[in-house]
């Protein structure tokens, strides 16, 4: 991990929650994470493939200041990689375990989360330089996966995404996850397209209060 990565880091851990925003315009995108952003979320990925990424990459780091990290998500190559962190990402998430991904990003002092599902792709992820590793799709295997994972890696940060929500999330962290990716559940669609902001920062804010619940003695 690089030093300039750290505070990245620590913000994900802190708050536990990366929020997922796809497919959503970039007047949208502004309001929505600075309402995520009110609820206590301090991570928030947009995906790769929202149509003009590169250019709500910047609107909302613009927008939201320093108090929140902004980075890309569903990346499938270093190419969009790097194009991603040009344009201002602050963090790379992937779907899948790519070392050329991983690599340009350690080049350029970027986070980056390499998407695995078994221990090989773990391990083998963390020793090519990922940060932490998602673990992806966690609805297939679920808390048990996570916690299993951590048996004989319990030094590769996880971060459970897919299928998380309300009423899982403090099983996931309880079975050792540092953070959670959180699409739908946090990122309600419906509810940006009635402009109810409000709603995004109470549900973003009962996300921050599960995991606070589900960790009291931990110090990340």
């Amino acid at each position: 991990m690089s030093q300039s990565s750290e505070p990245v880091l620590d913000r994900i851990t802190e708050s536990g929650v990366v929020a997922i925003v796809r497919g959503i315009d970039a007047d949208d995108a502004v309001d929505a994470v600075s309402a995520l952003a009110a609820g206590g979320v301090r991570a928030i990925e947009i995906t790769a493939d929202t149509d003009g990424v590169l250019g709500m990459l910047r609107a909302v780091d613009d927008a939201v200041g320093d108090g929140v990290s902004i980075g890309v998500g569903t990346v499938l190559d270093a190419e969009t990689a790097r194009a991603a962190m040009l344009a201002g990402a602050e963090f790379v998430i992937t779907p899948s375990f790519d070392p050329a991904v991983v690599e340009v990003c350690n080049r350029y002092g970027k986070l980056v989360a390499p998407g695995v599902f078994t221990p090989t792709e773990a391990a083998n992820a963390y020793a090519a330089g990922a940060d932490l590793v998602k673990v992806f799709p966690a609805s297939s295997g679920g808390p048990a996966h996570v916690r299993a994972l951590g048996g004989p890696l319990g030094h590769v940060p996880t971060m459970p995404t897919g299928g998380v929500g309300l009423e899982n999330v403090a099983a996931y962290v309880d079975a050792g996850a540092v953070a959670v990716g959180v699409g739908s559940s946090l990122v309600d669609r419906e509810a940006i397209a009635a402009g109810d902001f409000d709603r995004l920062t109470e549900t973003a804010e009962r996300f921050r209060a599960r995991i606070d619940e589900a960790r009291p003695d931990r110090n990340y």
